[in-house]
């Protein structure tokens, strides 16, 4: 059973690669098909695009947010360069808003808004509390940082901008056989109820191998497996999260988005230089395409993406940040060791991805 599963569902996989540049799902509220998704007819595409260089960027200086922590903080780590921080995300046949911190807060006054993932959620949230606090500097603010749950709340408005960490969306638990990541489970959702914007991620951690693996088996139903294909277990995990919006999420008091895949820069031969990884980068990927692709887990959130009936905006943001093989802290962040080409500096591209996020809220 488990073999013909993984072998349909890489037939699948090249199925959706045909069609994965054509038909991106954002379920906005433009139309609708019999199937229940909404697929965007705008004219303009806002995750396609390039990268121009304005004078005005960065939207925050590092010095100036207090949210933001060493692994991201490049800037105060040393790094010297600066053209990373220049770069604006310009539509094909638009152009996005500049994001409005004060209008964001007065849009959003007296409401919950919560990022559910793992660490590119950590990063995402931090970058939208500091583009929030360059044009308020002045607002009392309220912090909590907890393992699971974190918060900045904007107390002059009564917005809190929430982290919930959880890096797999299904629950991982502890029984007498070691750690389960709990492929069909996902009790943690409880603690998402009652939020006015949910803005959901996941993926990075499903490739984990060897010590940096925090489970010893998967489970799905009563069958505990040692491994899986990650790719099919995503499958299996994304589609359990999928099944909890449609069960939990009420579309008239709480939008959805799913942050698409954020593409890592370790490996040079993605973007033809096979020696490379993203350390000592300073230029972006020439060109109007990634040399590589799409990864494979941006076709399975398209195909997950897809069956859901209730609303979810796609913010695919992978492709503008495949060229961004500049953009990440490297050894720039702070006493962590090594090269870090997953997450991203602040100021950067997370900026980027909540002025897409801002657009969508107010288009």
């Amino acid at each position: 059973m488990g073999f013909r599963f993984q072998l349909h569902f890489f037939f699948i996989t090249l199925c959706l690669l045909k069609y994965v540049k054509t038909e991106q799902f954002y379920n906005s509220s433009s139309s609708s098909s019999n199937d229940g998704i909404r697929v965007q007819k705008s004219s303009c595409n806002v995750f396609q695009g390039s990268w121009i260089i304005d004078s005005s960027y960065p939207l925050y200086d590092f010095s100036s947010c207090p949210f933001i922590d060493p692994e991201f903080n490049c800037k105060k780590y040393g790094r010297p360069d600066n053209l990373y921080l220049r770069y604006r995300w310009k539509p094909t046949s638009c152009d996005i808003p500049r994001f409005n911190g004060l209008d964001f807060l007065k849009r959003w006054r007296g409401k919950k808004i919560m990022f559910v993932g793992d660490s590119l959620s950590l990063n995402q949230w931090q970058s939208l509390t500091c583009l929030i606090h360059a044009s308020t500097p002045n607002l009392k603010t309220a912090v909590v940082r907890r393992d699971s749950l974190s918060s900045v709340t904007f107390q002059d408005y009564g917005v809190s901008v929430m982290l919930y960490h959880t890096p797999y969306l299904v629950d991982m638990v502890r029984d007498k056989v070691g750690t389960v990541l709990k492929l069909d489970s996902i009790q943690d959702g409880n603690a998402w109820r009652g939020m006015d914007m949910l803005i959901f991620n996941t993926w990075h951690w499903w490739t984990h191998r060897g010590n940096n693996q925090p489970w010893n088996y998967m489970q799905e139903g009563t069958k505990k497996y040692k491994d899986m294909d990650r790719l099919v277990a995503f499958y299996k995990g994304l589609s359990t999260w999928a099944r909890w919006v449609d069960r939990s999420v009420d579309p008239s008091k709480t939008k959805v988005f799913f942050q698409g895949i954020s593409p890592t820069h370790y490996e040079g031969r993605e973007w033809n230089e096979p020696s490379k990884s993203c350390k000592g980068q300073t230029q972006l990927v020439s060109g109007s395409s990634y040399p590589a692709g799409l990864p494979a887990a941006a076709l399975v959130v398209n195909k997950v993406l897809a069956r859901i009936r209730k609303p979810v905006y796609l913010l695919d943001v992978t492709m503008l940040s495949q060229m961004r093989k500049d953009a990440h802290p490297t050894g720039y962040n702070g006493e962590h060791k090594g090269t870090d080409c997953s997450h991203w500096c602040l100021p950067g591209l997370p900026d980027t991805w909540n002025q897409l996020l801002y657009a969508a809220l107010i288009h």
